[in-house]
């Protein structure tokens, strides 16, 4: 019986491009809608849009953002609101802020044309040494190495790396195999391969090791520790939080909605007032829509508690449904405030919150 020896880790480096150039002739995606005239303004959007996000939520999105924003210059000179309107549902929306911060630097410092050199793309708002690195690699075939979650799947497992890939070591060692593997040539097809492979094959939970184009050196495959790798962060206690909402309402159907400050969380979205306590609502209240300061009975009925997740910590809302015929005019800094019409909505940027709690009010309403 012969017994498997184990390769160099040279061997694998120098295995890895071909097979995996060969499987993507053969399987990778070539048809997705930045693929398409793969300019450095569109792989820009596609590659920020598809941070935390899969391709098949991305696709229709992108679309509509490249008939609104076809360049950098129609992005730059676009309201924030209508440019968070469009990425309303995608959520990490920083995404959004950024690459309308960087279409302006690109306008002012760049006369609208997207840069070529790694350490300027870099520079730009949102961007990182991966997100550069693919830029780069997709739309111009320079040859940069890329390191995102898929990538660090792949290579956590073909070279059998133990230890959470967030560590300043481990994250080290990765970008010297990235770097290692990435070829002289075909580039860009290289680039979305390793992507594509992380994406479709080498999956989180039961990747699909029998199709794989480097089963054969993939150490984890031949330990069978794919379901160990990549190692996960280790765990820790999840903050929970509570916040109360205020879902005042017009006679004509309006919500009255305030914008959110341009930084953290939904940074310049606009959403339903949020207040820390039941006590500080009603106290607003009594200052801003009701000049008696009190509020009937009859006037307000609460809704059922809506959870919603974030990265590091899971908040749950307490909806206070409020009718009132008063306008903002009580209200002090007005405009951060805004009656909104769910059946005749303007086109701003609005939390996801937001968006399913207003629909639970509409549906609610027509029955």
């Amino acid at each position: 019986m012969s017994v498997a020896v184990p390769f160099s880790a040279d061997e694998c480096i120098a295995s890895l491009s071909p097979a995996l150039l060969e499987w993507f002739d053969r399987a990778g995606r070539k048809h997705l809608p930045w693929q398409r005239n793969p300019t450095p303004y569109r792989v820009w959007v596609s590659e920020i849009m598809l941070q935390q996000t899969q391709v098949a939520t991305v696709i229709p999105y992108y679309e509509r953002f490249m008939e609104r924003f076809p360049d950098v210059r129609a992005l730059a000179r676009a309201p924030l609101d209508e440019v968070l309107h469009l990425w309303t549902g995608l959520g990490y929306y920083a995404r959004a802020r950024n690459l309308h911060r960087a279409a302006n630097v690109i306008e002012t410092d760049f006369g609208g044309e997207f840069p070529r050199t790694f350490d300027a793309v870099l520079a730009l708002p949102g961007i990182g040494r991966s997100t550069a690195g693919a830029i780069l690699a997709l739309s111009t075939q320079q040859r940069y190495p890329i390191l995102d979650g898929n990538v660090k799947r792949v290579l956590t497992r073909y070279f059998g790396m133990a230890g959470f890939p967030g560590l300043p070591e481990i994250d080290a060692q990765l970008w010297h195999f990235a770097d290692a593997c990435t070829p002289r040539e075909r580039v860009d097809a290289y680039t979305q391969a390793i992507m594509d492979l992380g994406a479709t094959l080498c999956v989180r939970a039961r990747p699909l090791c029998l199709a794989c184009p480097l089963s054969v050196h993939c150490v984890a495959r031949r330990e069978g520790t794919q379901a160990l790798l990549p190692t996960p962060r280790p765990k820790k206690l999840r903050p929970q939080k509570k916040a109360h909402v205020l879902i005042a309402t017009r006679g004509d159907g309006a919500v009255l909605l305030e914008k959110r400050p341009p930084a953290g969380i939904w940074g310049g979205l606009w959403t339903l007032p949020q207040f820390e306590n039941e006590d500080r609502l009603f106290e607003w209240l009594g200052q801003a829509l009701f000049p008696s300061g009190y509020v009937t009975s009859n006037a307000q009925r609460t809704l059922s508690p809506y959870r919603h997740a974030f990265t590091h910590f899971d908040l749950e809302l307490l909806p206070h449904v409020i009718a009132t015929d008063f306008d903002t005019t009580r209200i002090a800094e007005e405009d951060r405030y805004q009656w909104f019409n769910p059946n005749d909505p303007a086109r701003i940027g609005l939390a996801k919150p937001t968006v399913d709690l207003l629909k639970i009010l509409l549906d609610a309403a027509k029955t």
